[in-house]
């Protein structure tokens, strides 16, 4: 693969992982509020190649980095917008992140089990 082959490849994928839905998140419902996840995306991207020599040959590489940080949730209950900024090393927004799943799993089963009770009643 020639180097613009393999930059073109790696800026396409960055692209990619860089378009709007990665930095306004995907909707979370709970109950009447909406939370939307907002983050920052940052990129680094370099390449070079040498030319062909005889003691040495050829050669190109290419490297490159993507940081996506989460910076606010927006929220929306009624007619009601608020914006949260939140710190990257806020303690809490940790425990959210990593408690998302979870929350996201318990609250679903929970909907579940509250169905079935109804469809149960006579």
């Amino acid at each position: 693969m020639s180097l613009s082959d393999v930059i073109k490849t790696a800026l396409d994928q960055m692209q990619y992982i860089a378009k709007t839905e990665t930095v306004i998140g995907e909707p979370i419902i709970a109950g009447n509020v909406t939370l939307i996840p907002v983050s920052r995306v940052s990129i680094g991207f370099a390449a070079g190649g040498g030319g062909k020599d005889d003691k040495c040959g050829s050669g190109a590489g290419t490297g490159g980095g993507i940081s996506i940080t989460p910076v606010a949730f927006i929220s929306i209950k009624d007619d009601k917008v608020q914006v949260h900024p939140v710190s990257p090393s806020d303690p809490i927004l940790n425990k959210i992140i990593a408690a998302a799943p979870d929350v996201a799993k318990k609250v679903s089963q929970f909907f579940s089990k509250k169905e079935d009770a109804e469809k149960e009643k006579p």
